[in-house]
């Protein structure tokens, strides 16, 4: 039986300051040139350093050493286990190569070295373990108070509040606590690591540093504020904020004679513009791989989101907004939502509000070019599945489509590539389902109506009729309040 429950070395205990725990010394015993003691040792592994990406069992640990937690040794094994092997790439579906994945070879290094972090890393795969096991969240919890504990001395150092670790820490947290539904305790995570980016002097200068750090704590602070919390540079690239992408930049923003007679706003006529030659540019053949995808998505819904009217003006104010404009703003944004798909944890609570005033845009939106009408239902057909806006974006389908005399989805997939589209490898595997369950129901119509032509005089609603056939959309729910998947406390997408 260990003779004290201490966690903080010996020299740090006797002159009562806060230990960070570091091994083989921590960074107090380090300055201070001192001999670091532990009456607990951390646990250690065999000498041999097995590679990231060698599959291995729970008896192995692949690493020298890692800092220590009140979990059994075999337990933080299985957990380390699933961090690399499941959720780094969970996190970051963007990159599928435990060569490349950032979570591996950035993340996970500096969790070796940070007990905040290492806890924290922990808890993500602790969270996934238990809900899977449903027998409860005693682990978990354990994770959570050390983390806690841990990150407040961090904190509390106001050198070490300002490493990409720490960092890391609370904008996971933060990703924690919102799946959790601890909406409150989640933002005040965000506005704690919002303070730590104004000490290292903004987003871009931690993006200097450690992109992968940037990229999280941005992105994450979206979908959990619901709105940006950081402002993005010019698209010369001068300024604080989240960058642009080099190919942004490439190309002067020459109007496109197409789009010179519409009724848009000059800020999203220009991210309009640049983002078609971006995606032109992609198209010829140039690199484009996925994290540059995530880059150009966080600027763009950051540009335009902060551009967007608030919704707290007068109706006086609205009656200056172009519905035309903000249709096309909602769609531009929700179409990079959807290209890029869930990262780091699921977006679906900042799609749902999206989608929302998406619809209630279009529902002011009088008349528009015909490809950009087909466009608009595209983006709201995927954008809407699973909620109860999908059976509304079906109709609005069904009418710009018998409006144009759509009957394949060759020709709708020519009406959206010539507003926007970027063409990847499951692209028209994300689109063409929806647009299948138009065409179905449209002729579902017209078959009705053609019989109920032939044997009634009566006024009917064949078009209701049919869109009874639909499957109608729902919001995700809880069984009876009870967490059913992994996704419901991690977020994960």
């Amino acid at each position: 039986m260990r003779p004290t429950l201490r966690r903080s070395c010996s020299a740090c205990a006797k002159s009562k300051h806060s230990c960070d725990l570091g091994t083989p010394r921590c960074s107090r015993c380090i300055k201070r040139k001192v001999q670091c003691l532990y009456a607990n040792e951390p646990l250690t592994a065999p000498n041999t350093i097995i590679p990231l990406g060698t599959r291995f069992t729970t008896s192995v640990d692949p690493f020298d050493s890692y800092p220590q937690t009140r979990l059994p040794r075999n337990h933080v094994q299985r957990l380390i286990h699933s961090f690399l092997h499941k959720i780094a790439f969970q996190y970051y579906p963007l990159d599928l190569s435990a060569a490349s994945n950032p979570f591996l070879v950035s993340w996970w290094p500096l969790a070796l070295g940070d007990p905040a972090l290492f806890h924290v890393s922990l808890q993500t795969a602790c969270l996934d373990e238990e809900l899977l096991a449903q027998k409860g969240f005693q682990a978990s919890t354990v994770l959570m108070a050390d983390s806690v504990v841990l990150l407040r001395r961090k904190v509390e150092d106001s050198t070490l509040a300002v490493q990409d670790g720490t960092m890391n820490s609370v904008i996971t947290l933060a990703a924690i606590e919102f799946g959790k539904g601890n909406t409150r305790v989640s933002e005040m995570h965000v506005a704690g690591v919002k303070r730590l980016v104004n000490l290292r002097g903004g987003i871009s200068s931690v993006r200097q540093t450690s992109p992968l750090t940037a990229r999280m704590v941005s992105w994450v602070s979206l979908l959990v504020m619901g709105h940006p919390q950081f402002d993005t540079q010019d698209d010369t690239g001068i300024g604080d904020g989240i960058p642009p992408i080099p190919e942004w930049q490439l190309d002067s923003p020459i109007p496109e004679d197409e789009f010179s007679n519409l009724d848009i706003d000059h800020p999203v006529k220009n991210v309009l513009v640049r983002l078609r030659k971006v995606f032109q540019r992609a198209q010829s053949g140039a690199p484009f791989p996925n994290t540059r995808l995530h880059d150009l998505t966080c600027f763009v819904v950051h540009r335009l989101l902060l551009s967007a009217p608030n919704t707290t003006t007068t109706a006086t104010d609205h009656s200056s907004i172009s519905p035309t404009t903000e249709c096309i703003r909602y769609g531009i944004v929700l179409y990079m939502f959807i290209i890029q798909g869930p990262t780091y944890f699921s977006h679906a609570v900042l799609m749902n509000t999206l989608v929302t005033s998406f619809r209630r845009h279009l529902e002011q939106l009088e008349s528009a070019r015909q490809d950009i009408n087909v466009w608009l239902a595209a983006v709201g057909l995927v954008a809407s599945a699973n909620t109860d806006h999908y059976r509304w974006f079906i109709e609005r389908a069904q009418s710009v489509s018998a409006g144009l005399q759509l009957r394949s989805w060759a020709g709708t997939l020519s009406c959206i590539k010539r507003v926007l589209w970027l063409d990847r490898v499951h692209s028209e595997d994300i689109f063409r389902p929806h647009w299948d369950v138009v065409f179905i129901s449209s002729n579902n119509i017209r078959a009705v109506a053609i019989a109920t032509r032939d044997v009634s005089s009566q006024p009917t609603t064949p078009r209701s009729l049919a869109i009874r056939l639909l499957p109608r959309g729902s919001p995700p729910r809880k069984n009876g309040g009870v967490v059913t998947s992994s996704t419901d406390v991690i977020g994960f997408g």
